[in-house]
């Protein structure tokens, strides 16, 4: 496995879209689509190749009131990379 990028971005082979015909996130390739849950999708909307990881996690845990996320949100990501989501 390798290691997360500290700038994780979303792969350009996907896009994050909402489907309002299925209330919920997306991710669409042209192969398909994936849906997200509403915790992912929250997570892959900060992949901007921009944000650094601790930034995703600090801007998340201040959003939700939440702390200690960290574990959560690389293990999306890495799962995320693995299935090509991530660059």
């Amino acid at each position: 496995m390798s290691t997360l990028p500290n700038q994780p971005k979303l792969s350009r082979r996907f896009r994050l879209q909402y489907e309002e015909a299925q209330s919920r996130w997306v991710l669409l390739y042209p192969e398909g689509m994936v849906q997200l849950n509403p915790s992912a999708a929250e997570i892959l909307q900060r992949c901007d190749g921009v944000r650094t990881f601790d930034g995703i996690v600090a801007e998340l845990e201040a959003a939700f009131n939440a702390k200690g996320i960290s574990p959560e949100v690389q293990a999306l990501l890495e799962e995320g990379q693995r299935r090509g989501w991530i660059d």
